[in-house]
């Protein structure tokens, strides 16, 4: 899964730890979300596209394979 949480929380001004701390989780996390490292929960999902004044489907982008 590919996401664009780096631009968006850019356009936001915030950095990563900014982010984490907004939506409860550690810096390390919206690291590997951002290198598509780590496929987060709906919940956590919501909470980032919330803080980022952002659709969820904008945010996460699956690729083939990723729903298999």
């Amino acid at each position: 899964m590919r996401t664009n949480i780096k631009e968006y929380r850019a356009k936001s001004n915030l950095t990563q730890a900014e982010l984490a701390r907004r939506v409860g989780v550690r810096r390390e996390t919206i690291s590997f979300l951002e290198k598509g490292e780590y496929n987060p929960s709906l919940k956590l999902a919501v909470k980032i596209s919330i803080e980022l004044n952002a659709p969820i489907e904008k945010l996460f982008i699956f690729e083939d394979g990723d729903l298999i």
